[in-house]
């Protein structure tokens, strides 16, 4: 089962409940911990999800300190947490608590207010670790589209990255305030728009430059035209989208650029701060690394990225991976790019488990007793290496 079918069934679930649910506490356990247990957590593991979480630096009123309802914990490490409110009030951050607890904790840079219908997230955009006053990102379990599920698979459990989130967060509110501006302009052209089109005429060739000073009466002119040759670059640029749908001969096809995690991650500096890789995940990779080493194929370098939530091991970028690693104490598992069934003919005596989750096309999950049973595995790991070795060597050589 996909993700959105995942999201799909809590739906259902709640659109049933909704009604019958009354009071914080029946919210949270009709409606809110069955949407964490879809994203990926696991909600009876009391060090994941943690109920009624009191930091350190709490402070204590009318005889009790302040809490927050849950927070969620990734190895260990708190990454998100969440204020719930009951079904029927507006979830707002409208008490100080827990913006008092994501400033205080630097590991968590993702706020979640919910009243179990709609879940609003909070990042701290416009000042580093001061939790915003507005949500970046608003999902409602009742009515949402497909790109609201694509931004929701960011706070899955297999794919938690702070950086990227921060990241994509930005993107997300920028883009809405530039989509309105530019939506005005091309709906309304401004005369500074106007006079600034005239102005840079000259550079599509010498005939088109307007000699002299751009008066009112030049916008005036031009206004009409602007408003044509802006209709005229919108129905061009539909016509090309139609003809990539539909693949007409000498439509221009690309393919979007996948998000570059590792320039990320650099530029934010913070995984690395947070993140200890283990002994264990080094010795993973070196497993790794000398199986992959075996490979006739025209080979791309082995190398890893940790970050919170799992031990990435690519071919040169992040986004290039090919294996993903989560060991933790109690479970220990891998991830790959390849069908399950395929897997499952590479890795007969393991349980081998559907994703659930299809962000960065995680298709099956191998769990294993320790990294010892590398050894065991190492057709399955040679195949995920050059398959995805594979797909990226031409580009390497270009």
């Amino acid at each position: 089962m996909v993700f959105s079918d995942d999201i799909a069934k809590v739906s259902e679930q709640v659109r049933k409940r909704a009604d019958l649910v009354t009071g914080e506490e029946a919210t949270k356990m009709g409606l809110i911990v069955p949407f964490f247990s879809a994203l990926g957590y696991d909600v009876f593991d009391p060090t994941e999800v943690i109920p009624e979480f009191i930091a350190d630096f709490a402070i204590r009123r009318a005889g009790q300190f302040e809490k927050v309802d849950y927070a969620i914990a990734i190895g260990g490490v708190t990454v998100m947490i969440v204020e719930a409110k009951a079904r029927g009030q507006k979830p707002e951050a409208h008490d100080g608590q827990v913006k008092r607890y994501f400033n205080g904790l630097l590991s968590t840079r993702v706020a979640i207010v919910t009243n179990g219908l709609e879940y609003r997230f909070f990042t701290d955009l416009r000042h580093e670790n001061v939790m915003d006053d507005e949500p970046f990102f608003s999902f409602n379990i009742l009515d949402y589209d497909q790109k609201q599920i694509e931004n929701l698979k960011f706070f899955h459990r297999d794919n938690f990255d702070s950086s990227i989130i921060k990241r994509h967060a930005e993107e997300m509110v920028y883009l809405k305030g530039m989509t309105q501006l530019v939506d005005n302009i091309l709906r309304s052209p401004s005369d500074d728009f106007i006079r600034f089109l005239v102005s840079q005429l000259s550079t599509i060739a010498p005939n088109y430059a307007i000699a002299g000073r751009v008066t009112n009466k030049v916008v005036d002119k031009f206004r009409p035209i602007v408003k044509k040759s802006i209709q005229s670059s919108l129905v061009d640029l539909m016509t090309q989208s139609i003809n990539r749908e539909i693949g007409q001969p000498g439509a221009v096809s690309t393919e979007p650029e996948e998000i570059e995690a590792e320039e990320i991650q650099d530029e934010q500096g913070l995984e690395s701060e947070k993140v200890e890789t283990t002994a264990e995940e080094l010795e993973a990779f070196e497993k790794v690394k000398a199986i992959a080493n075996r490979s006739t194929a025209n080979s791309l370098e082995v190398k890893y990225k940790d970050v919170i939530s799992y031990f990435g091991i690519n071919v040169g970028k992040t986004t290039w991976w090919f294996l993903r690693f989560y060991l933790s104490p109690k479970k220990k598992s891998f991830v790959t790019r390849l069908p399950v069934n395929e897997v499952r003919s590479l890795a007969s005596n393991f349980e081998v488990q559907e994703m659930s989750a299809s962000m960065g096309d995680a298709a099956s999950r191998v769990i294993i007793s320790s990294v010892n049973d590398l050894d065991t595995l190492a057709d399955l790991i040679l195949k995920c290496y050059e398959t995805e070795t594979a797909r990226h060597s031409s580009q390497k050589a270009a």
